[in-house]
């Protein structure tokens, strides 16, 4: 006898939890997007452009421990001198310095893009150039008892 599986079910197994924020336009600054309480390892994270970005922009994702140091998730990368237009999706790098990825309906995601986060927060830097909207979308999985993402915003 076979069963089925909801979607919801087969990420779980597959990648872990899942938080997704509000789309967000761009704007620079720093934003948070995700809060985190203990420790986690995050499985995937990836952008969704909601809203055509057409300037030339830097953009890059940051770990901001509340205890530590805060690092890079990728380089800073110009994401709207080329178009980058709705529907495209934005992932990170297999490593840190690297730049952000982007394109048509397909980036890395998974065990090229898992990182570990203590408790602080996961932010968007944008430093120059901003339009466009993004909605970002983390699996996780809890590594310490009180272990857990939420978006913050």
């Amino acid at each position: 006898m076979s069963s089925v599986s909801n979607n919801t079910s087969v990420r779980l197994n597959a990648l872990g939890r899942y938080a997704k924020t509000s789309s967000y336009t761009l704007v620079v600054e720093t934003k948070s997007l995700f809060t985190v309480t203990g420790i986690v390892l995050v499985t995937g994270l990836l952008g969704y452009v909601d809203t055509a970005i057409t300037v030339a922009n830097t953009v890059k994702l940051q770990v901001n421990p509340t205890t530590g140091t805060t690092g890079d998730l990728c380089a800073a990368t110009d994401i709207g001198t080329t178009d980058t237009p709705a529907g495209d999706l934005l992932g990170l790098p297999p490593l840190p310095a690297g730049s952000l990825l982007f394109g048509i309906g397909a980036v890395r995601v998974g065990a090229t893009a898992t990182f570990a986060a203590a408790a602080g927060t996961i932010d968007q830097v944008t430093a120059t150039g901003a339009d466009g909207a993004v909605t970002w979308h983390i699996t996780y999985v809890p590594v310490s008892a009180d272990g857990n993402v939420v978006a913050a915003f």
